[in-house]
Order: structure tokens, then sequence, then C-alpha cells
């Protein structure tokens, strides 16, 4: 029999070992079971090898020496088979005690076939000329290939079963392995003299350590830490095993390297990168260009690790200590506040772009409160998300009252949306989600289309009515199409610009004046006009009524309350008012809600008001039914 084909199964497989063990590692269960299917093929090579030896030579060795050698061979077969279905299980089947409870009876199973391997007769077969031995298919290799079979079944059986809980490269991988090795057994069935499997379980090897095992695949080429896809896979064992670890964060940026050289940056970055690779018990990954894990298996230790890291950066880095960097960090001593990697990956990146103040020196340690705020955020934006999706957003009217037309003049378009339930979500909840999400883009669209399909269904004047107004957020403000798309929906509509006023507010003109000033030039020119929302809460408020293009200024509730409540406030109104008279300039007061109130504000001379002396926001249905009552005649 030749064994050259197997001998170079034997030299690929110690290529690729070597290759592997001079590659740095971290430690996967996924790797020490390719390990284990390493092992069962490597040996299942050599004693293909030995077996053939001790054949040839059995009358000079023993003829039973020679039966076991070759048995152990099949039973090395048998390993093999035995340890590919042990690989997949361990990713499929994550947790420790779930893996045994499967693989426990294939243990049992792999037993009783070694048993019957050993138990059962093997022959010999020779060549034509009697020169050479041959295996016969008598019924130890029978039950090898039997055994075999079955487990090769239960591994696609699995690889179809549970294809969502596999990573579609491993899939793949493995795939391509068995389908290597079940052909080189089929020509080796049908053509004894020609011993291919061995090798054929070799490349199937290599197939793996390519495809997925090659430890380099863990490793950020610039910094040679462990990347972010070796950080999913350590992180998600804790996770599984139910383990807690502590995990810090390093932000590096444009405001950690401040004041420091360009040319100093890299040897500070490589300085920072050794020192944080020494640090006792803990492993160091780069999830991102300016962001660094350092993650402890202890809790203890964590805290030893955080405080001398700490206490490191408060000197400098690079040639002569010369750069000071300050990063920002994030540090959970107790990641177990998450059920999954995902959601780690998740809530750090919520905290990262949410925080607005991190603690002194730029510290922030969370805690299980923040993962609660983090979970009623992404509930919240599910509900926007669905709410949009299903048309689950209504628009809610609040009348405003003229003082010198003694009637309803206009309403203020509120947004709402409802749960899955029907039950209407406060805007206090949602609003500013939106608007960090970016939603508000299209939830305000669609409140402005609604505005425009009421305004149609319900002409203005035929209830006395001249303008509603609509609140424009931030982003919306910042959003350079804003003019175009509304003019495009007014005229899907046919609603008059008379028809509309857009409230804007002193901290939209602040971010995006530019913008902000170029649409509503865009929408005046229509013939939309403004307002001012919320004066009396900023800082600059007097500023912006001389600044922005408005026609009408909304004096915040928390303003019209002052008025009643502080003496000093009420000159500051009163001055208020009589500049913005002072400039042409109706006045809206919001939060009105007695009588005694209402008839101040009327003194005053402001011309509008709005608030629940009148009515609180109405469904389109009742505000029209109010209209029909408060207007009549």
């Amino acid at each position: 029999m030749q064994i050259q084909i197997q001998c170079c199964g034997i030299v690929l497989m110690m290529v690729l070992f070597y290759f592997y063990i001079r590659q740095k590692r971290i430690a996967l269960n996924t790797q020490r079971a390719f390990l284990g299917v390493y092992g069962a093929t490597f040996a299942c090579i050599v004693l293909d090898v030995f077996s053939i030896g001790v054949i040839e030579y059995r009358h000079v060795l023993s003829e039973v020496f020679a039966k076991f050698v070759a048995k152990s061979y099949l039973v090395s077969l048998l390993g093999v088979a035995l340890s590919a279905l042990s690989y997949m299980c361990v990713d499929i089947y994550a947790k420790r005690e779930v893996y045994w409870q499967q693989m426990r009876k294939y243990l049992i199973l792999t037993a009783a076939g070694v048993l019957g391997i050993y138990a059962v007769p093997l022959y010999y077969q020779y060549s034509a000329d009697g020169a050479k031995v041959e295996y016969t298919y008598e019924p130890s290799v029978y039950v090898t290939y039997g055994m075999a079979l079955i487990f090769f079944v239960r591994i696609f059986h699995l690889l179809h079963k549970e294809r969502a809980k596999i990573n579609p490269r491993r899939r793949e991988a493995v795939c391509i392995w068995l389908l290597v090795w079940i052909v080189a057994s089929q020509i080796q069935f049908m053509y004894t003299n020609i011993l291919i499997v061995g090798y054929a379980g070799a490349i199937g090897i290599m197939v793996l350590y390519l495809k997925l095992e090659n430890p380099e695949t863990n490793l950020d080429r610039n910094t040679g830490l462990f990347n972010s896809g070796a950080l999913y896979q350590y992180a998600k064992q804790f996770y599984v095993k139910e383990q807690d670890f502590s995990v810090l964060v390093l932000l590096f940026g444009s405001i950690a390297y401040q004041n420091v050289q360009m040319e100093r940056r890299e040897l500070a970055r490589m300085e920072i990168i050794e020192y944080l690779l020494k640090i006792p018990d803990a492993l160091v990954f780069k999830n991102a260009e300016d962001e660094y894990y350092v993650v402890f298996a202890d809790m203890e230790t964590a805290k030893e690790g955080v405080r001398r890291i700490r206490s490191r950066f408060r000197l400098g880095w690079g040639v002569n200590d010369a750069s000071i960097v300050h990063p920002r960090w994030l540090y959970l001593p107790h990641a177990n506040i998450v059920d999954s990697v995902e959601d780690l990956l998740y809530f750090i990146r919520y905290v990262r772009q949410n925080a607005k103040t991190f603690s002194e020196n730029d510290f922030l340690s969370i805690g299980r409160d923040s993962v609660e705020q983090m979970n009623r955020v992404h509930e919240t934006e599910q509900l926007i998300i669905e709410a949009i999706e299903y048309d689950r957003v209504e628009v809610f009217y609040q009348p405003i009252y003229s003082t010198r037309e003694q009637r309803i003049t206009s309403a203020e378009a509120l947004v709402r949306i409802r749960d899955r339930e029907g039950n209407i979500v406060p805007p206090g909840v949602f609003i500013d989600i939106a608007e960090e999400s970016g939603m508000i883009l299209k939830l305000g669209e669609m409140v402005f289309e609604k505005v425009c399909q009421f305004i149609k269904r319900h002409p203005l004047n035929h209830y006395g009515m001249q303008y509603i107004e609509v609140n424009l957020s931030v982003i919306q403000c910042a959003y350079e199409d804003l003019a175009q798309d509304y003019i495009r929906i007014m005229e899907r509509y046919q609603v008059a610009p008379a028809n509309i006023n857009l409230e804007i507010t002193e901290s939209a003109s602040t971010n995006a004046k530019k913008t902000l000033l170029g649409n509503m030039a865009e929408l005046m020119e229509y013939g939309v006009k403004f307002s001012l929302d919320d004066f009396g809460t900023g800082q600059s408020n007097l500023n912006y009524i001389v600044d922005m293009p408005v026609d009408l200024v909304k004096f915040d509730r928390s303003m019209t309350s002052s008025y009643f409540e502080n003496g000093k406030a009420r000159y500051v109104m009163e001055a208020a008012i009589h500049m913005i008279h002072g400039m042409n300039l109706e006045i809206v007061s919001e939060g009105i809600e007695t009588a005694e109130q209402f008839r101040t504000m009327e003194e005053l001379g402001i011309s509008h008001i709005q608030g629940y002396y009148f009515s609180k926001p109405l469904p389109e249905e009742e505000f029209i039914q109010y209209l029909e009552t408060k207007n009549a005649g």
C-alpha cells in the first residue's frame, strides 16, 4: 500500500500547527474544539501510516499486534467523526451543561462503536500478484463507516436545523470539510489501494484553519491587539456561562490628544498600548479606531487594574513624557447588568452617544440605572418606529383665542403617538428621543402632512379660523430640504400658505441658523409665516426676536406663571411686551388656566391666549366640535 499521500497530509498538518502556535491567541471554546478536531485528524493520519507499516511486517512483529494497530486506526476514524460533531455542538450549544447533555449520548455511542471495532474480525486481502496487502471490508470496517455515517448525518441535520445559531462562515467551512472527507472515503471504499482519507482530513483542517480558526483573524493589523470580532466571541463566553466580568472602555479622539503634536501621537499611542498589555489578568481589544476595551474576568482585579491605568494616564507619554493624553473613560464594574454581548456593545455605544457630560476627569462609571434608561430609550425608539410604520401618529389641536376678535382664530398642532395597545404616549416621553435618533424628520413630516389633510377636509375659514401652528424641531430646522418638502406637501393638498404658521425655537436658530434662514426665506416667499416659540426659556431671546423674521412671539408657560408668582418677573414681562409691541409683533401667552390669568393677559394687551382655560389639546373630531360650539355665530 502506498503511503506517500498520507505522508503529505502529515506534513500539511505540521505546517498548519506551526503557524497556529506562532500566532497570538485568545481562549475561545471554538478554538479549543478546533484543536480537538486537529488532534483527532492528525492521530488518524499517523495511525494510518503506522498501521500500513505494521501490516507489511506483521510476520515479524505479530499478527495480533498488526490487527490491533489496524483497528486502532479505524477507531481514530470514528474519533474524527466524533470531534467534528463536538466542534459543531460547541458553537450551537454554548452553555456547558447543554453541550455535555448533547454529547453524552454520542460518547456512549462511540464507546459502543469502539468495542464493536475491536470485537469483530478484520481480514486482509492481497493484491492480484500477492505482493501487497489490502484491507477487506469485513465487520470492523463496516462498523467504523456505519458509526461515522451516523455522526455525519447528525452534523448535517444540525447544520440545517440550527442554522440560525451557526456562524455562516463556520457552516460553509464544515460543509466543505465533510464533503471532501466523505468523497475521499467513498473513493477509498471502492478502490482499496488508494489511501486518501487521511489526506482529505488534512485538507478539511486546512479549510477550517483558513476560513475560521486562523488566530490572525482575531488581531488588529495596525496594533496587534485583539479586534472587535475577538471581543465579541470572548465576551459572549461570559454571558453563556453567566459569569460576571468588568469592562473599561478608553475613548480617544481629538480631545484626548489636544495640544499633542501629530508626530508625537503615534509614539504616545504605541506606548499606551504596550502599557495596557502589561496589566495583569486583563485582555485588551481594539473595537474601533478610537475605542479600546480592557476586559477583566475578576472584579477585584478590575478595581486595581482600573486604578493603575487611570494613575498612569496622569503622567505623560512618548518621548520624555511630553504628551499628555486625556481619554474619556466608560467603566462597567459589572458587565452582567446587560443580558448579552450584543446588548453590551449597544449599551456602550448608547452611553457614548448620549452621555451629555462625563464625571470628574471624564470618567463615567456605569450602573444598572443607566441600563434601565437605555432600555426605556430603546423601547421608545421601537414605539416611534412602529407608530410611523403602522400610522399610529395622530395630531391633537389646542385652540388659541384672539382677544381682539373674541373667538378662536388659530390652534397649535401637537403630535401624539399610540402604543401597541392603543394608549396615547405623552410627547414628553418620545420627542427628545425622536430628535436624538433623527426620526423626528419623518415624524415631523407626517405631522405636517396630517395637518394639511385636516385643512383640506375642514377649510379653516368655515370655522372662523385663520391658521394652524406647526412646531419645527431643531433637527428639522437643520434639514436643507425642509422648505421644498413642505411646499410640495401644501401643493399636494392645495393648502393656502396663509393657513400655516411654523414655530421655531431659540435653540433651532442657534444650531443651524444659516440653513434655517434659507428655509424660512423660501417658505416666507411662498406665503408661510413664522413664530418664535418658548420665549422666556432661553438666554438671548430678545436678540433672536430682532434677528429672526417672525410675525408672532409665544410666551412660554413658565414666563406666564412667573408673572403671577414673582414681583420682579412682572416688570421683565411687561417690558418685553412693550418692546415686542414696539416691533409690531403679536404675542401668544401659553399656559393660561384661570379666568384671573386670562383677564390679566388681556389687560396687558396680549393678542392671543392659549391654555387649559379654553381647552386641552383635542383630537381632530373633538376639535371640530369645539369650534362649532365656541365660534358659532
